[in-house]
């Protein structure tokens, strides 16, 4: 088996769908974390692109959190059987991180009027936009009862069920109206090696 080494901050982040890919296929790896105030360090001089996370696998780098994570689930069976589902669970990555940078406003926003009214619009209009869509996807495969794409677990679900996190943070009554998709999250967080991750992870803020 390969040797894995991740460097991210001491944070969740961009690094935590790498972590818990790791977790799922139950793939030992080395997680080295960078606390902020240090940043940047002798490893930035490594970075393809001057940035983390970065996975180095057998001393190779590879840069890009969603090509990290891509890499890994090709490598550990969860991005499909075939190229029809690989496709399919691409798609759905891609929204939940569009639904990601659509917050972002949101966190740009200093004045806390204007940063009121970004937050409202979101909350009422983007948020329940994005997760309707995932959800009807959700529906059409066996009824929502099973995963996003397939039989078994894809990078699809991991991502979504990473996304409670921070969608959580800010947006408490997020999945308040699509309870297929909130019991998809709860399904894929309590796989016992995600559960196991979870419960034991480093405690950080965010």
């Amino acid at each position: 088996m390969p040797s894995y080494k991740l460097t991210y901050f001491n944070i969740r982040g961009y690094a935590e769908p790498i972590r818990i890919i790791f977790a799922a296929a139950g793939v030992p790896y080395e997680d080295v974390r960078i606390e902020l105030k240090d940043w940047p360090t002798e490893v930035k001089q490594i970075c393809p692109f001057g940035q983390i996370p970065i996975l180095e696998v057998d001393g190779r780098i590879i840069a890009q959190s969603k090509v990290i994570s891509r890499f890994l689930c090709k490598e550990h069976g969860m991005l499909g059987k075939d190229s029809w589902e690989e496709v399919h669970v691409d798609m759905i990555v891609e929204q939940i991180y569009d639904l990601g940078n659509a917050l972002r406003p949101l966190f740009m926003e200093q004045d806390p009027q204007k940063k009121e009214e970004i937050s409202k619009k979101i909350q009422d209009e983007t948020v329940p936009k994005y997760l309707g869509y995932l959800e009807d996807i959700l529906k059409k495969n066996g009824g929502g009862e099973g995963y996003f794409v397939g039989d078994s677990l894809t990078w699809a679900d991991i991502t979504m069920a990473n996304a409670l996190d921070w969608l959580n943070g800010f947006f408490p009554a997020a999945f308040d109206n699509f309870p297929v998709l909130f019991s998809l999250i709860q399904r894929v967080r309590g796989l016992p090696r995600i559960a196991e991750w979870l419960a034991n992870r480093p405690q950080t803020p965010y």
